[in-house]
């Protein structure tokens, strides 16, 4: 199979018990880009746009399972606050309501969790997609769409290795964001919002 590196425009909806609500958009100013065939995108979004070419427009529906899947309450889970110390400290600056934190499981797996809650003592935080449970439109249009080069095949292997990106996890890159990614992670990446 032939990598394609794609770029879209789109604006994403989410529609979640029969409300459709604005999520996000990438505009053909800064693109979403991606290659195909390497697991970085919804598979069902690689598969709608990866025949179309430069210049067609889209615009469909990938319903929650084939998304992020259903919201999971299990997944929301309450941890003692002194794990997000510092030196001893509450790390006041970065855990805040709403923060996207990364975390880690004791096998070392890294992954993403939203701060929903703050008390004295303890912290909840929600495992869950920020997109579970939605399903999602997606409207755009394809910028450029032609076979990836293979220094671009070897910067994916690079990223997906946790050598490359911002050093492994911004949402597509799986850590945390550090200064210096050149805001090559895509439009989820909490750098562009810095």
């Amino acid at each position: 199979m032939d990598n394609k590196f794609i770029t879209v425009a789109y604006k994403l909806y989410t529609i979640e018990d029969g409300d459709k609500d604005f999520a996000e958009e990438a505009t053909a100013e800064r693109p979403f880009e991606f290659i195909t065939g390497v697991g970085l995108t919804l598979p069902l979004f690689e598969e709608k746009v990866k025949d179309l070419q430069a210049g067609e427009a889209f615009d469909f529906i990938i319903n929650k399972e084939d998304a992020y899947g259903v919201y999971d309450d299990s997944q929301v889970v309450t941890l003692p606050k002194k794990t997000f110390e510092i030196d001893g400290k509450f790390d006041s600056e970065h855990i805040v309501e709403g923060a996207i934190i990364p975390l880690m499981s004791s096998e070392g797996d890294r992954f993403n969790a939203s701060v929903s809650e703050i008390t004295d003592n303890e912290v909840t935080v929600d495992l869950n997609h920020p997109l579970a449970g939605c399903d999602l439109q997606f409207i755009g249009t394809i910028v450029e769409s032609r076979l990836a080069t293979n220094e671009e095949l070897a910067a994916v292997a690079k990223m997906m290795s946790g050598e490359g990106c911002c050093g492994g996890g911004c949402g597509n890159c799986g850590g945390g964001c550090e200064e210096g990614c050149g805001n090559d992670c895509g439009p989820d990446c909490d750098c562009h919002n810095k």
